[in-house]
């Protein structure tokens, strides 16, 4: 099992309990706002305002996002079934890191950690290092101490960064195709059983019967007339 196998099996597993949680970076802002919330439904007035309200400001700088951009592909690289750049991971974080402030510190002091630590290592900042040393910087942060009574800055922005490039990309179209997640899905129903319907004096009409058994209709929707016979 390679690494992203292995990933993917930890966020199946982790969805058992209940989710908690291409560039389109230098994008048009309207560009932007559609493929970051496509998703418009069970959303109340004040709560679609305010997300239109996150939407139309940006948190972090451009260099920013680039960094996000890279460091995301290195904690999940692309396959031919998605990238993060086409599940708008990038977009993902920046909107997270606006809907919870709570969450902007912690984020942009990592990306300053990186660049501060690449630059003293390697003289350039992070995106500019060599995937060799960027690798070599990460594996630095990506293990927690499990002696530890609590972690270092720098470990757990990593592990922020992780959840978070996970549950953008493992959430998005991609990412749920990847999966194989079919979610709920309408099985196959042919009416109320037989020896049920006796018990109670009660049996279909005959015009009822196709559209139990007859899958290719399933989608048709029935037709009455105005005395509540059906037509179709």
């Amino acid at each position: 099992m390679n690494r992203r196998d292995s990933i993917r099996s930890l966020f199946l597993g982790s969805m058992a309990g209940g989710l908690a949680l291409e560039s389109c970076i230098s994008a048009p802002e309207e560009v932007i706002n559609e493929k970051i919330w496509q998703y418009q439904y069970g959303r109340t007035p004040e709560e679609a305002a305010r997300d239109e309200a996150l939407l139309a400001q940006q948190y972090f700088k451009n260099t920013e996002l680039n960094t996000i951009t890279r460091l995301s592909n290195l904690i999940l690289p692309p396959t031919p079934e998605g990238t993060i750049e086409e599940a708008g991971v990038p977009e993902f974080i920046e909107f997270m890191a606006k809907d919870f402030p709570g969450l902007q510190t912690p984020i942009r002091g990592g990306l300053m950690w990186l660049d501060s630590y690449s630059n003293k290592n390697f003289g350039t900042d992070f995106i500019n290092s060599t995937e060799d040393q960027q690798h070599q910087v990460l594996d630095l942060i990506a293990f927690p101490d499990p002696k530890a009574s609590s972690q270092k800055q720098e470990v757990q922005f990593f592990s922020l960064m992780r959840n978070l490039v996970m549950t953008g990309y493992f959430t998005s179209p991609a990412g749920i195709k990847e999966l194989g997640y079919k979610g709920n899905q309408p099985n196959v129903w042919d009416g109320v059983p037989d020896d049920v319907l006796k018990d109670h004096g009660m049996s279909y009409d005959a015009s009822w019967m196709p559209k139990f058994v007859d899958q290719s209709k399933r989608n048709d929707q029935a037709v009455w007339d105005d005395e509540g016979n059906l037509i179709s």
